[in-house]
């Protein structure tokens, strides 16, 4: 692995170079996207692309990334501007992207601005409530979760956040009934932890889940576009938002193994199937028709 900065004036972008640039084998280089997860969060799933040139990176002013514009907020339209700069620094054309959840918005941004960036891009449940038909109740939820770390911090802030990405189906007044999740039972801290600048937790990515896809420039854009979904999650948060995603580019959500980090090993503690999953990404990029 080699790693490498991109540096620009508003951002020294860290990357990973998993394998030789120009590609052994012609085949565009893999770029895994995520956000708020950095490189670390595909350790596992590129170690089963060991055939391929892959790609990995920690977004602007996340990980080793380090910002330089003086924001703290995460917007998709940036972080396509800086996934750009570095499929150009990489010299090496158009890449095919594997993108998770913040990082699957921020890729489909990227092919809206810059569709010859891309040839395949398999985009993993991206958040986008735009789509959903309880999207006010989301965000009414989404405030919830802001609300609770603003207060008591980290434990309890996350204690709501999984409460809302593992309820089923739509955000109905049953959810908003339920007493505020206890911390303690997803094994979190109770105590406030101080912090308040979370990316996940705090509104510094709002911009993320408040994007609009622009559906009629991604239909048109010659990038082969894949809305996956993982096979446990498809009535959950994210997993509506890439079935409703697919429906609105004209297909059906393609079914992965597990569940919204189905490609995680033992990185955050929230493993799930990578060998399956990292078969089922071989196939769909291999998947010429």
């Amino acid at each position: 692995m080699d790693t490498r900065t991109l540096e620009t004036p508003e951002v020294d972008l860290v990357y990973d170079v998993h394998g030789p640039l120009p590609t052994a084998d012609g085949r565009p280089p893999l770029l895994m996207v995520g956000q708020p997860m950095e490189a670390s969060g595909f350790t596992t799933l590129a170690s089963h692309f060991a055939d391929r040139t892959v790609i990995t990176y920690d977004p602007r002013g996340l990980g080793r990334s380090t910002r330089k514009d003086g924001r703290t907020d995460n917007s998709p339209e940036t972080q396509a501007a800086d996934l750009h700069a570095l499929i150009e620094a990489l010299g090496a054309g158009p890449v095919e992207i594997f993108a998770s959840s913040g990082g699957a918005v921020t890729s489909l941004a990227l092919v809206t601005a810059h569709p010859d960036d891309v040839t395949t891009l398999v985009a993993h449940e991206p958040p986008l409530m735009s789509v959903l038909p309880d999207a006010k109740a989301v965000e009414r939820a989404r405030a919830d979760i802001r609300d609770a770390y603003e207060k008591n911090g980290m434990g309890a802030g996350m204690a709501r956040f999984i409460a809302m990405t593992s309820w089923q189906g739509e955000l109905t007044d049953d959810y908003f009934a339920q007493p505020a999740p206890d911390p303690s039972a997803f094994g979190l801290p109770t105590e406030d932890d101080g912090s308040r600048d979370d990316p996940l937790l705090s509104d510094r990515s709002w911009a993320v889940t408040d994007y609009r896809p622009d559906i009629a420039a991604l239909t048109a854009a010659p990038t082969r576009i894949v809305i996956a979904v993982g096979e446990e999650s498809a009535n959950t948060f994210t997993g509506r938002t890439a079935v409703a995603t697919a429906e609105a580019l004209g297909q059906q959500a393609t079914v992965f193994p597990s569940h919204h980090g189905g490609f995680l090993g033992g990185e955050f503690g929230y493993a799930g199937q990578p060998e399956a999953f990292a078969r089922k990404l071989h196939e769909v990029l291999d998947d010429t028709d």
